[in-house]
């Protein structure tokens, strides 16, 4: 067992060539889990080069399972949000690693002006793996009470990256 370990170790070390960010150009799709405050979803990104370490994308988050308040379901409208986002990829500036992108980025979404920080590690040149943070910066509605709250809070998102 020891053995096979050592091995696919030695294997993933020696096949994990893959730049995560390439600048000007490149595309990322990401895929995967939402979760927050009363409800979690699924969360799905987009993101294209414009420069050495900037990129700008889209979002989308639909609540899956959202929490009854006072006994009433959510409607759609109170479960998605959709957002343009823009990222500052500097994997390349704090040279960890050439498979390791972090981005910290601001979005503008339905519900508020937000921001995000997120990494993505990918394995080969085609797929990795990326865990995100958002955060409301500034609400749309100075009172938030009921499905308000739903995509206008502290989010984690984890999932699957893609390089279109």
């Amino acid at each position: 067992m020891k053995k096979i370990t050592t091995f696919l170790i030695i294997l993933v070390t020696f096949t994990v060539n893959a730049q995560v960010f390439s600048g000007k150009g490149d595309a990322k799709f990401q895929v995967g889990a939402n979760m927050q405050n009363g409800g979690t979803g699924i969360n799905v990104t987009t993101d294209f080069g414009l420069g050495e370490n900037m990129s700008y994308g889209f979002a989308a988050t639909y609540l899956l399972n959202a929490d009854r308040i006072a006994d009433v379901k959510p409607d759609f409208e109170d479960r998605v949000d959709l957002r343009l986002r823009f990222n500052a990829n500097i994997g390349s500036v704090l040279n960890i690693n050439d498979a390791l992108d972090v981005y910290p980025g601001l979005s503008l979404g339905l519900r508020n002006f937000g921001g995000h920080v997120g990494a993505r590690y990918f394995f080969t040149d085609g797929f990795g793996v990326y865990s995100e943070v958002g955060f409301p910066i500034a609400s749309y509605k100075n009172n938030l009470v009921g499905f308000d709250k739903y995509n206008n809070q502290f989010t984690f998102n984890i999932g699957a990256s893609f390089n279109l």
